[in-house]
């Protein structure tokens, strides 16, 4: 399937492998993983970073198969779910930097188009959420109070 802006047709990532098992040398618990996941998102970390920071430094290889359920599910059971989700924010935290990239850069007519498209992503996204029932129905994507979603 061909990329939405740009007429390429991609290439080809990593997968995951087929093997649906625990691997042996796992030596953590389901509610051990639980705890490390509601202890990291006090800290701010989102669940993308959860998930690289248990793979990375815990050495748990996948989450949905040590728990039977993902990291957005075990942050909403531990009321630590944002309510704004993550993709959306990092689009948002995306738009902010080239609008600030833009002020400093006003000719910079490359960085105008990737503004106009972020923007449209964030407006798709936004659309999909408002459906799914994950965004209030009178929530808005504002570009001048969106610097608040910058860390």
């Amino acid at each position: 399937m061909a990329r939405m802006h740009s007429r390429k047709h991609g290439k080809s990532g990593s997968k995951k492998l087929i093997k649906k098992s625990l691997p042996t040398w796992l030596s953590y618990k389901p509610m051990e993983v639980e705890i490390l996941i509601a202890k990291l998102a006090k800290e701010g970390k989102t669940s993308s970073e959860i998930g690289t920071i248990l793979r990375d430094t815990y050495g748990v290889p996948d989450i949905r198969l040590l728990c039977k359920k993902k990291i957005s599910d075990i942050l909403k059971e531990k009321k630590a779910a944002p309510e704004i989700p993550d993709d959306l924010i990092s689009l948002i935290r995306r738009s902010v930097a080239i609008r600030k990239h833009l002020e400093a850069n006003h000719k910079d007519e490359t960085a105008k188009r990737g503004l106009i498209l972020t923007e449209s992503k964030i407006k798709r996204l936004t659309k999909y959420y408002k459906e799914a029932g994950k965004l209030e129905s009178g929530w808005k994507f504002d570009p001048q109070r969106a610097g608040f979603f910058m860390k």
